[in-house]
């Protein structure tokens, strides 16, 4: 089988993922990435005519619900431990100049 992935390719995917990879580095991704084509290369060869295209392994539901208030307006209650208060909210020193 004819070598698909070339030097030039190796050396734009290093550019794109931004790395700085060593001859040795850029060999042993060429031979990964040869590994992974050949992979994609046997998994095509399966017969999938039965099978139905799916975009999840897992079912997807709807989670979305209602947007219903149940703790209510505790305003005052929680605005009772601060430290300092200007009118309904907490008051908090300046940090900025």
């Amino acid at each position: 089988m004819a070598e698909r992935i070339t030097d030039q390719t190796i050396e734009y995917v290093g550019i794109l993922a931004k790395l700085e990879l060593s001859d040795e580095e850029k060999e042993t991704a060429k031979a990964d990435m040869e590994k992974m084509l050949d992979y994609i290369d046997t998994l095509n060869e399966l017969d999938t005519s039965g099978v139905e295209p799916m975009i999840h392994v897992f079912p997807v539901n709807n989670v979305f619900r209602e947007d219903v208030v149940t703790n209510g307006d505790r305003r005052e209650e929680t605005l009772a431990n601060a430290p300092q208060r200007k009118e309904d909210s907490f008051e908090v020193p300046r940090t900025i100049g």
